[in-house]
């Protein structure tokens, strides 16, 4: 039988007719050209110098072109954090350094062998959707490049194409198919053993660039196809926070009215604490009376807007890129300000295995002693972020790094590493097994250590990719 096709409900029709849509103006610089024809604001020219300039033009065109690896992209906004940020600059200013080595994946995580209709992954228990292409500025280090610079990328079925993005029809009748497939066999799925899908992650690019009645027509269709909690992934509050507005809070407020039962969920990403706290004119942050340091006005207004919404919960989450946020101290304040706003702080990720990721991925160890060190100090509910890393299995958690040697045990003489997986594909048949690896200080990605793995109960490094896009987890013979 073939799935009902879809068309608004009644509900939905209502919902979409109260949301206002504002133009929004985020004054964005696009690509280098601009930069290299001198045609920026006056204000904006210096940030790249003569011979910063000069060595992109010279990339312009070749096999290293850093704007065919990752389009240049900024906003006004995150302009003016940056002239008082070397951090925050490195997050958006294009470097010749991004193409020395274009080593990496084209679909890092293999997500494309997960996605049974366009633009949606069902890897894990929850849905990830694609619904745009582009954010608001574009970081160096995108874990999501492929998607943002429009390459084509091979397919679980061998095809090449570019990613495709979700739209409604399609990923409602996936919903529903795969709901009643699981009701049908008892509560789990008859090929894959998961449960009901309820939970959907709106991501890209990023979901704040569309209007507010393109958010509100996904957020209404997925609420009536049964989904009970829905993500939006945004670093729209660092980029451009004033998206957040009245407009915007109003639709929200509605679709809580409307379907109050469907939880909702913000996965902010701030990398450093330069994107939400104010400085003075010496470049340091400002105290408020009682010592918290201030947070950027704007940025502080979008916040508050989310969380004095009690059915909101907000979560940040960023990985730990070399030049932006390996610094304990960085980490440990950026935690404490989010933490103390009512938000929360959800992973911190070691570096993907990207095209390129050699330019931004620091060592797995040293990550883990960055974040460790960051959270010194800190309270018990300022740390609960977990140090991440994406293998193909799913994600796996850096729980430990030792510095001594574990008795009895060969290859540990100079310590381990432990990793644990924390979400794995279908029915998440390996979730708590764990890895460890004799340690590698200069390791940046899973391969550095297949020479010294010592116990591997997850099979992190014997891994072979699934036979078919439902998600079963039989092997390639």
């Amino acid at each position: 039988m073939s799935p009902t096709p879809y068309s608004p409900s009644a509900r939905e029709e209502a919902f979409l007719a109260t949301v206002e849509d504002p133009r929004y103006q985020r004054d964005s610089v696009n690509g280098l050209k601009p930069f290299f024809a001198d045609r920026v604001d006056d204000d904006i020219k210096g940030f790249y110098t003569e011979a910063e300039l000069d060595a992109l033009r010279a990339l312009s065109g070749t096999d290293r072109d850093v704007e065919a690896r990752m389009p240049v992209k900024m906003t006004r906004h995150y302009f003016e954090l940056a002239k008082q940020s070397a951090s925050i600059q490195r997050l958006v200013k294009a470097s010749p350094d991004e193409t020395e080595s274009l080593t990496g994946s084209e679909d890092p995580g293999h997500q494309m062998d997960y996605s049974p209709v366009e633009g949606l992954l069902h890897k894990y228990e929850m849905g990830l959707m694609y619904v745009v292409s582009t954010c608001s500025a574009h970081c160096r280090f995108c874990y999501r490049e492929e998607l943002i610079s429009r390459k084509e990328v091979e397919r679980h079925d061998g095809t090449v194409a570019k990613k495709g993005m979700a739209q409604i029809p399609d990923v409602i009748g996936y919903v529903h198919a795969h709901n009643d497939a699981v009701a049908a066999n008892g509560g789990l799925h008859p090929e894959t053993g998961r449960e009901k899908l309820r939970e959907i992650l709106l991501s890209g690019g990023d979901p704040m660039v569309l209007t507010n009645k393109k958010l509100a027509a996904w957020l209404g269709a997925l609420a009536e196809a049964g989904i009970e909690s829905i993500r939006i992934g945004t670093k729209e509050m660092a980029f451009f926070p004033q998206r957040f507005d009245d407009a915007f809070l109003a639709m929200l407020d509605k679709f809580h009215e409307l379907w109050p039962d469907v939880g909702l969920r913000l996965m902010v990403h701030f990398n450093h604490p330069d994107e939400l706290l104010a400085k003075d004119a010496d470049g340091s942050y400002i105290q408020g009376e009682g010592g918290a340091l201030q947070w950027v006005p704007a940025t502080w207004d979008a916040m508050k807007g989310v969380t004095q919404r009690g059915w909101i919960s907000v979560e940040n989450q960023a990985p730990i890129i070399k030049g932006i946020n390996d610094d304990p101290a960085a980490l440990r304040i950026l935690q404490r300000a989010i933490k103390r706003v009512g938000a929360n702080n959800h992973y911190f990720f070691c570096g993907r295995d990207i095209v390129a990721y050699e330019a931004f991925n620091i060592p797995i160890e040293t990550a883990w002693q960055i974040l460790n060190e960051s959270q010194k100090g800190l309270s018990g509910v300022e740390n609960h972020a977990r140090l991440s890393i994406t293998h193909y299995k799913g994600k796996t958690e850096v729980a430990a790094v030792t510095s001594e040697p574990i008795p009895g045990l060969a290859g540990s003489e100079n310590g381990v590493v432990i990793f644990k997986n924390l979400r794995n594909p279908a029915a998440a048949g390996d979730r708590g097994k764990v890895c460890i690896v004799g340690r590698n200080p200069d390791a940046i990605w899973f391969d550095d250590y297949a020479d010294r793995v010592l116990f591997d109960e997850v099979g992190l490094f014997d891994y072979e990719r699934v036979v078919d896009v439902k998600g079963a987890e039989a092997p390639v013979s």
